[in-house]
């Protein structure tokens, strides 16, 4: 939408949401914020936050009056390992958030809902081997998600296009393919493999032994939050109403990975593997054609240079805490 607009971010205390509230206010939008907490690594840009749970129906009524588009990136989530020990508790906060947002936009009129889905829906079976075909969006179907948090997002993709076609909703849906850079979470259990590795490079000694997840052959791709945000406002102001991936689709192993990491670090670092560890599916990668063809768009950070952007502000960050000294 060319004219300004008045527009909720929710999870705007989180990675994605911050970055995406500093990038719409640069364009002059007016920005209200919502989420259980503040951003954690520097102050917010909205013209307007407030502290509320989404878990709560009245909650979704009061963060979506009074502004024309929604960007519903508020869940509970984290890195693998936290994905496959707290199931239960995903599905039910991100379901009660997502069913009762959904319901108090179209109460309260909102003109456009984005909601971020994940990769994590696409059926396990086309991800068991480290050299895995590109992600289709059409491949959804047959649904065999990932368990747990792939099934909820799946289903609240499902709502969204059921209330488009019932109310008359604008929506729109897009699948993360691991985003990742600064100001994100990078310790402490909810962390995504690219911060991991680089907090694990940043704190270790030249020739130490760092612990990979897994056999480090499973693969990725890995999207930077610049083109994140890019790729979300475009979304927002096109008129594609069926679900689209957003990320590179540039796959490596985590091999691969540290081994990239290592050389921004400018360290010589052995892998001990750790087999028991949670890794989620074998190998993973976006097609990108309808992106390419809906957007006339991709995502244009070099994985190289986004990784260096990320590894020098968790650097940053450890020094300060007098955990690094370099």
């Amino acid at each position: 939408m060319a004219n300004k607009a008045r527009i909720l971010v929710t999870g705007a205390g989180g990675f994605i949401g911050h970055h995406l509230t500093r990038a719409l206010k640069a364009e002059g939008h007016w920005v209200r914020g919502v989420d259980l907490k503040q951003p954690e690594f520097e102050s917010t840009g909205a013209d307007e936050f407030e502290l509320l749970d989404l878990r709560r129906w009245e909650n979704c009524q009061k963060a979506t009056r009074d502004v024309d588009q929604v960007y519903n990136l508020a869940a509970n989530m984290g890195g693998i390992g936290f994905i496959e020990s707290n199931k239960a508790v995903i599905m039910h906060d991100n379901v009660l958030i997502n069913i009762h947002m959904l319901e108090a936009a179209r109460e309260n009129e909102v003109d456009r809902y984005l909601y971020t889905s994940s990769a994590c829906i696409y059926p396990g079976g086309l991800q068991d081997d480290p050299d895995v075909t590109p992600l289709e969006e059409d491949q959804a179907y047959p649904a065999d998600p990932e368990d747990g948090y792939g099934w909820e997002k799946l289903f609240s993709e499902r709502q969204c296009r059921h209330y488009t076609e019932d109310y008359g909703l604008e929506t729109r849906v897009v699948r993360f393919h691991n985003i990742f850079g600064p100001l994100g979470t990078y310790e402490g259990g909810r962390e995504k493999s690219p911060a991991a590795i680089c907090r694990k490079v940043a704190l270790a000694q030249d020739n130490d032994e760092i612990e990979i997840w897994g056999d480090g052959k499973q693969t990725r791709s890995y999207c930077y939050i610049d083109d994140c945000v890019e790729g979300l406002q475009r979304l927002m102001d096109s008129d594609h109403r069926d679900p689209l991936n957003l990320g590179q689709d540039r796959m490596l192993s985590i091999d691969e990975l540290v081994d990239i990491v290592c050389e921004i670090g400018g360290k010589s670092l052995k892998k001990r593997y750790d087999l028991d560890k949670p890794t989620g599916v074998r190998g993973r990668n976006s097609d990108n054609s309808r992106l390419r063809k809906t957007l006339g768009w991709v995502p244009q950070v070099t994985l190289e240079r986004g990784l260096e952007r990320t590894y020098r502000w968790i650097r940053d960050q450890l020094r300060k805490q007098g955990r690094i000294d370099d």
